[in-house]
C-alpha cells in the first residue's frame, strides 16, 4: 500500500472501527472538510504510463477540477485507461466517490493491465466505497482485488475495515490475523485486531494487541486512541485521560484526535452505557 493509500485507510478505520463503539462508550464519526490524500496508483504496476497520465496525477491534489477536465478531454482523444483512472481519481477528490467507485470497478474489471494493477485498483474502488460510506460495496470490491492478490497484507487488512464498519467483527479479526501472519509487526493491523477483539468483549486480548503495536510504534496516535478505550473499561481514568491527550498532542486537528478530544469529555461527563 502506498503511503497516500495507508494514511488514508488508517483514518478511515478509526473513525470506522473506533466509532462503531465500545462496550461503555458510543462514538460518532467526525466530518471534516479538509481534502483527504489520495489513492494515488502503486509504482509499479499501474494501468498507464505517459506524460499526460502523470500530468494528470499532478494535477489531482492541487487543481481536482482541472485535473477531471484535463482527463475528460484527454480520453475524447483517445487516453484510454489512464485517462479513465485519472478521472475516477479527480471525482473522489471532488467529493463524489460512489461515482468514483463505480468507474474504478468498471476499471479493474475490463482493464488489459496485469492482475497485480488491476488488484490495486480494485482496492481504490473499494476505498472510495468506504468514502461513500457503503462498507458492504467495499467489502465485495476488495474481496475482487484479493482474488488477484490472495495473499497482499494491505488487501487483508483494508477488508478487515469494512468488515469491522459493518459490526463483522469475527470475519475481521480472521483477515487481520491472516495479514499479521504475512507481516507480524504491521501496526494498523494490529490495531485494528485491537478494536475487533474488543468489540468481541476480548479486552484483554485486544490491550496484547494494542501494546505489541505500541512495541513497534510507540508514538502511533491510532494505538494510543485505542488503549485508551481499553484503559477505561479497565477504570483507569487517569491511564485513558493520558494516553488521549498524548493523542492530541502528537495529531492535531485530524479526525484521530478528534476522537480522543470526544472521548475526554465523555469521560468527564460520565459513561454513555449501550
Amino acid at each position: 500500500m502506498n503511503a497516500a493509500r495507508s494514511s488514508l485507510f488508517a483514518l478511515l478505520a478509526v473513525i470506522a472501527l473506533l466509532a462503531a463503539g465500545g462496550v461503555a462508550w458510543e462514538y460518532r464519526a467526525v466530518e471534516r472538510e479538509e481534502v483527504v490524500e489520495l489513492p494515488l496508483p502503486p509504482e509499479p504496476p499501474r494501468l498507464a504510463d505517459g506524460a499526460d497520465y502523470e500530468r494528470c496525477l499532478a494535477m489531482l491534489r492541487q487543481d481536482p477540477e482541472g485535473a477531471l477536465a484535463f482527463a475528460d478531454a484527454w480520453d475524447a482523444t483517445g487516453g484510454g485507461e489512464g485517462a479513465r483512472h485519472c478521472a475516477a481519481l479527480a471525482q473522489l477528490t471532488v467529493g463524489e466517490p460512489d461515482r468514483a467507485a463505480e468507474q474504478l470497478e468498471r476499471l479493474a474489471i475490463g482493464s488489459s493491465a496485469g492482475p497485480a494493477a488491476r488488484a490495486a485498483v480494485f482496492a481504490q474502488a473499494g476505498q472510495a466505497w468506504m468514502m461513500a460510506g457503503d462498507p458492504a460495496r467495499a467489502f465485495a470490491a476488495t474481496t475482487m482485488a484479493m482474488t488477484l492478490a490472495p495473499n497482499d497484507p494491505d488487501l487483508l487488512t483494508d477488508r478487515s475495515i469494512a468488515l469491522g464498519t459493518m459490526a463483522r467483527y469475527s470475519e475481521a479479526l480472521a483477515d487481520l490475523e491472516r495479514a499479521l501472519a504475512l507481516d507480524p509487526e504491521r501496526t494498523e493491523a494490529l490495531v485494528f485486531r485491537a478494536a475487533a477483539l474488543r468489540n468481541l468483549d476480548r479486552a484483554d486480548a485486544a490491550m496484547e494487541s494494542v501494546n505489541r503495536a505500541l512495541s513497534v510504534s510507540p508514538d502511533n496516535p491510532e494505538a494510543l486512541l485505542e488503549r485508551g478505550i481499553l484503559l477505561q473499561l479497565r477504570n483507569d481514568a487517569a491511564g485513558a485521560r493520558a494516553d488521549w491527550l498524548r493523542v492530541i498532542s502528537l495529531a492535531p486537528d485530524t479526525p484521530t484526535a478528534d476522537l480522543a478530544q470526544q472521548n475526554l469529555a465523555l469521560s468527564e461527563a460520565g459513561p454513555t452505557r449501550r
